[in-house]
């Protein structure tokens, strides 16, 4: 089975491509996505990928990868499509400017190490991905007569929490301790929100930075150590939901079709250069809470273990990172899923594809 047999993930992509967004600045446009088969990344190619076949959009969609065979199953449905153009690419290496042809009017930059384990293991291809392959798509982006670029940045920017504020707008700057080596990801994800400020005011590029809370969804990978994403995994594998510390950490979410929308939006209506929260709304929730929901839907309980060496080092130290939404929200973006639903959403279509 693969996630386009589920009425539920094929409901979501609708929903989401037939909002009443400005879609006709994508005609007839090519747009390149790192990052392809991530929980955002592949999201995004669906809603494209639903605009070509029911809206006549004639989008193409070149997707950015380093597995072929990993795109191949991901996107089974359209992988052969005249629309559809892998692109097997190492963002860490200089891209050749006509890799995709003459022009390429949007360029979407989702590939990034997302998860504690990846952070933990793989330090250097974390930072790489968010200073050098940022680098590296915002110089071919200026090589290729770029539209707009899209940086997907996130929460970690923020850092911890100073103690001075309930909720993070995005003039906020929390405590990092760059001498970590968890600090790799939120670093360099602020490094690359500065290169795109650079290349904004040297070389006259349009950017958009949308910063996305935690986020879920069945597009996830089964390799991603988030907490959440493993108390998901446990509930549809019909096992104890395992929390390893005492589930105090009050944090933000998004459902991944919400961060999607929000991308999408801040694409159309989004102001060069501004970085922008993207949270789903009534998804602030403590992890102890979110264990709780997902057990009571899959008829599980919830356990208590700590964590190994490995897992602790990639852990974020903020104990409490909530997004305000004001920002985006003046944009005329609307969030479509509360925490709940977007859970139930995550668990009924993965129970479907992994049964």
């Amino acid at each position: 089975m693969s996630l386009y047999d589920s009425s539920i993930y094929m409901e979501d992509i609708k929903k989401i491509a037939d909002l009443k967004y400005a879609w006709d600045k994508f005609t007839g446009k090519n747009i390149a996505i790192s990052g392809a088969t991530g929980m955002i990344g592949s999201f995004l190619i669906d809603v494209l990928m639903y605009r070509n076949d029911n809206h006549n959009q004639n989008i193409n969609i070149y997707a950015f990868g380093r597995n072929e065979e990993k795109a191949k199953k991901r996107f089974d449905k359209y992988f052969d499509s005249e629309k559809f153009h892998f692109i097997k690419q190492d963002i860490n290496l200089p891209i050749d400017e006509k890799i995709c042809g003459d022009k390429v009017e949007y360029i979407i930059h989702a590939a990034s190490n997302t998860h504690p384990v990846a952070y933990a293991s793989d330090p250097i291809g974390t930072v790489s991905a968010n200073v050098i392959g940022t680098n590296n798509l915002l110089d071919w982006a200026g090589r290729v007569s770029c539209e707009r670029f899209v940086f997907i940045s996130s929460v970690e920017i923020y850092g911890e929490n100073k103690g001075d504020t309930d909720t993070f707008a995005e003039d906020y700057l929390g405590y990092i301790d760059c001498n970590t080596l968890r600090a790799g990801y939120p670093e360099s994800k602020r490094t690359g929100e500065t290169l795109c400020q650079a290349y904004i005011s040297q070389k006259g590029l349009d950017v958009i930075i949308p910063r996305l809370s935690r986020c879920y969804g069945p597009t996830m990978l089964s390799s991603d150590t988030k907490a959440l994403s493993q108390f998901i995994l446990k509930g549809i594998h019909n096992e104890d939901i395992v929390l390893k510390s005492e589930g105090t950490q009050l944090y933000s979410y998004a459902y991944m079709a919400d961060a999607v929308s929000g991308i999408f939006k801040l694409m159309f209506d989004g102001e060069c250069g501004g970085a922008y929260n993207v949270v789903s709304d009534n998804s602030d929730i403590m992890l102890k809470d979110l264990a709780k929901i997902i057990a009571d839907y899959t008829g599980r309980k919830v356990i208590f273990e700590l964590p190994d060496a490995v897992e602790s080092a990639g852990y974020s130290k903020a104990t409490k990172a909530t997004l305000a939404s004001d920002k985006i929200k003046k944009t005329g973006w609307e969030s479509l899923f509360d925490i709940e639903t977007g859970l139930h959403h995550t668990i009924d279509v993965l129970r479907s594809y992994y049964e």
